[in-house]
């Protein structure tokens, strides 16, 4: 495709230099694989400037660039206003407009995504429909697993996997939309059929520095008409406050009076189950298969973007009730002891209290012990907030590390013990996190409860930029034989 078709529709071209018939072969944003006839990018980081890598593209075959600023060398360049838009759009066009192929569907917020993203592909299938799903455990093309790093991927990542779920046949595609995704523009000019807003609580301050610029960064998925029809929340103070602005989307919720909503709701160790009400429309029970009030709010949302594009009330029963579990999320192991064992991905201050509140409602008089950490390089202000979470919900704690990144384990695990230190809870610091999920196994006793908090889906622990292969499930079933 030559650069003139790939500038085709692209907002915020400044200026053009050199020979726009150019052929280009593949896009890259990483300098280190360039090959002959890619255009590279030059994108801005935290770290570096991709400015300052565009003579290597060059050296490796790159035969175009765009930039922000013109350099000096001897190929083609587009000037633009914002490097990552130019690439979200460009992406688009050098795949041929996937997404357009295709439903899309759309959720943001704090918690939840992943939960409600599975329920959402339930429903879809067994509508009998063919689904791609992007999220944070992996994405999906009907049954194939494809792993992936980033919630939302770069565009050229993204634009790659929705042409290859077009090209697979897919009717529909399910993603996750991040905060840092919206923030850096990952999916300019991709309209969603149906946006949804989950909800909005304490997390990525290290990036986003305040909620309020937290809370902007969701709320621009919506106000720049990224998502033609919308639902959301309304029992979320943050969600219904910024939601207002459109009062045509479909609201769901348990206490706030809303279009979608969840009568009788009984939680059991195993499952949940509710009346699904759509107002003056339909009510049907719902036997879901996973636990936790906050589930119930997964699986409305889930229901209620399905409905917006047509789904049937008696079709979004059977989906819903399909799905057995989502991996990491409330996921009880197979331990054959006499106590349970939890994972969960509980990162942030509020997941990690909606988690525990829900297993809490099923100790049945058992002891609630839980494990948990906070990642390095990330939001501290959370670590506290954590630390006394857990004092206050659990039976007992175990402090340790989750993912420490460059920082020192010790140094995060002291801030989340300033937390628990402030309730009456009974904790260990055990660092070394195979060691403490060992004492957690050992010392519990008939009845209790063990939640594994913060690692859920992850295979890995990154410890100085280095990731270790660090599976919980794999982990729990060696320590149980050894035990």
């Amino acid at each position: 495709m030559t650069l003139q078709k790939l500038l085709e529709n692209v907002p915020g071209v400044i200026r053009v230099s050199g020979n726009m018939e150019t052929d280009i072969a593949a896009l890259c944003v990483d300098s280190r694989q360039a090959a002959p006839g890619s255009l590279f990018f030059c994108t801005p980081g935290t770290k570096a400037d991709a400015h300052e890598f565009a003579p290597q593209a060059i050296a490796k075959g790159a035969t175009a660039l765009v930039v922000s600023r013109m350099l000096d060398v001897d190929v083609p360049q587009i000037q633009v206003e914002d490097v990552r838009t130019a690439l979200s759009y460009i992406a688009a066009n050098f795949f041929g407009h996937p997404a357009t192929t295709m439903k899309m569907i759309g959720l943001t917020g704090t918690k939840g995504k992943t939960t409600t993203s599975y329920l959402t592909r339930a429903i879809l299938q067994a509508a009998g429909m063919k689904v791609g799903l992007i999220g944070t455990v992996c994405s999906m093309i009907g049954e194939e697993i494809i792993p992936i790093k980033l919630t939302t991927p770069d565009p050229l990542v993204t634009q790659g996997l929705l042409r290859r779920m077009a090209d697979a046949g897919c009717d529909v595609v399910v993603m996750e939309v991040s905060a840092h995704a919206i923030d850096m523009n990952r999916l300019a000019g991709v309209r969603f059929d149906v946006g949804a807003f989950t909800n909005l609580s304490q997390d990525h301050l290290d990036y986003f520095d305040t909620m309020e610029a937290y809370f902007a960064a969701k709320m621009r998925f919506f106000e720049t008409g990224m998502a033609k029809k919308m639902v959301y929340n309304a029992d979320d103070e943050w969600v219904a406050r910024g939601m207002k602005a459109f009062p045509e989307a479909l609201k769901i919720g348990i206490r706030e009076p809303s279009d979608v909503y969840a009568n009788d709701i009984e939680i059991a160790e195993r499952g949940s189950s509710f009346l699904l009400t759509r107002h003056h429309s339909f009510r049907v029970p719902i036997e879901l298969k996973l636990t936790g009030v906050f589930n119930v709010y997964n699986a409305m949302m889930a229901a209620a973007m399905c409905m917006e594009i047509g789904i049937d009330e008696n079709t979004i029963k059977r989906g819903l009730e399909s799905l057995r579990a989502v991996p990491g999320r409330v996921e009880l192991l197979d331990t054959h002891t006499p106590y349970r064992v939890i994972l969960d991905y509980a990162h942030s201050p509020d997941s990690l209290e909606n988690v525990l509140k829900a297993v809490r409602e099923t100790a049945h008089g058992g002891h609630m012990i839980a494990l948990f950490g906070c990642g390095g390089d990330r939001d501290m202000a959370k670590r506290p907030l954590m630390g006394e979470i857990g004092g206050r919900l659990a039976d007992y704690c175990i402090l340790t590390s989750d993912n420490p990144r460059s920082e020192d384990p010790m140094a995060i695990i002291d801030a989340i013990e300033a937390g628990i230190k402030k309730t009456n809870c009974k904790y260990k610091v055990i660092e070394n996190r195979r060691e403490a999920i060992r004492y957690a196994l050992t010392h519990a006793e008939p009845g209790d409860v063990i939640v594994l908090a913060g690692k859920g889906h992850e295979t890995y622990q990154e410890i100085n930029g280095v990731r270790h292969p660090f599976d919980e499930k794999v982990i729990v079933a060696e320590l149980l034989k050894e035990i």
